[in-house]
């Protein structure tokens, strides 16, 4: 994804150098900021172990460059490691810092702690089929593909952590918090439209909400596109996939399981963080947030997005099908 402002694109370079991502092309591709920028960056961080300007003459960084690489390898080998238990392990190889002063680096190159994603297990068939995907696939080009989904956002989901002193505040929460579906696509070039409904999604609804659709992306990228989706048993039924083969020069094969290749997932996660943090009070509300943050979000991140497929096909192949880190 593209950085808006120059706070975000330190945290960024922070966050991949942290997690093993040294090259300065492949930093590139995967932020768009440019490489004269990156390494200019990768000096001050070699050199003093952040990327912010050396304060002249005041108190030294207390974490290194060296020190933050035996982090990043730290808690990738162990997640759940404590603040106080790194501290205590940084001691052992002579760096002394306190565990407030750990979990302030970890915050700023971008970990958080939190609970892990629920994600649907994967089978070593699984495994198997999602490696010979991305095989498949790597070298494609991705500037005709139009990714698709649906998504839930709930009222009064109370997931925005907040800093705040003495007693915790209370957030009250109706006992009934309506969910709002949204279905919606993007590609390169665009955006459909976002379709939002509370009803049922059965595969005949699913039929009328592309039959609505097609015609915008077949505008926004004329032939030979083609339309990605899961495997959701709406979208493979037998109504869906001849509607699908009368009007769609190709349908993307997508392996099982697979929410972390496909990047509208990580779109729809922009979005719902957007909307939450705006706090709407009403169904109304909701439903009006959710389509202005649609229709915000900046082309950058639509190309970044697509563009990334060639780095997730390369990592599901060296993670031999396990899940990625998208």
């Amino acid at each position: 994804m593209p950085c808006t402002n120059k706070k975000t694109s330190h945290e960024v370079l922070l966050s991949l150098w942290s997690n093993g991502i040294h090259n300065a092309k492949e930093l590139h591709n995967l932020t768009n900021i440019p490489l004269s920028t990156i390494y200019d960056n990768i000096k001050k961080i070699k050199k003093n172990g952040t990327i912010e300007h050396a304060g002249g003459n005041g108190r030294p960084k207390k974490i290194t460059a060296s020190a933050s690489r035996t982090l990043g390898q730290y808690v990738r080998h162990d997640t759940s490691l404590s603040t106080r238990t790194l501290a205590k392990k940084l001691e052992n190889t002579g760096v002394e810092v306190s565990y407030r002063t750990v979990g302030r680096h970890l915050s700023s190159v971008g970990y958080v702690k939190r609970l892990p994603k629920a994600t649907p297990m994967l089978t070593e068939a699984h495994k198997l089929k999602r490696v010979e995907w991305a095989r498949k696939h790597i070298n494609n080009r991705w500037n005709k593909t139009i990714f698709t989904d649906e998504i839930a956002f709930q009222l009064f989901r109370n997931t925005v952590e907040r800093w705040y002193k003495g007693e915790r505040p209370v957030r009250r929460m109706p006992k009934d918090r309506t969910k709002i579906m949204a279905w919606g696509g993007f590609c390169v070039k665009g955006k459909t439209s976002l379709f939002c409904f509370k009803q049922i999604m059965n595969a005949e609804f699913y039929v009328e909400i592309l039959r609505t659709h097609i015609p915008e992306i077949s505008q926004m990228l004329g032939d030979h596109w083609r339309f990605q989706q899961d495997n959701d048993p709406k979208h493979t039924s037998r109504l869906a996939k001849a509607f699908l083969e009368e009007n769609v020069p190709v349908i993307l094969e997508w392996p099982s399981n697979s929410p972390d290749l496909n990047p509208i997932e990580n779109l729809w996660a922009i979005i719902k963080s957007k909307v939450e943090k705006r706090m709407p009070k009403n169904i109304s509300e909701l439903e009006e947030f959710m389509v202005e943050e649609w229709e915000n979000i900046p082309e950058t991140v639509l190309i970044n997005l697509s563009k990334s497929m060639r780095r997730r096909c390369e990592l599901i192949i060296e993670n031999n099908g396990e899940r990625i880190p998208y």
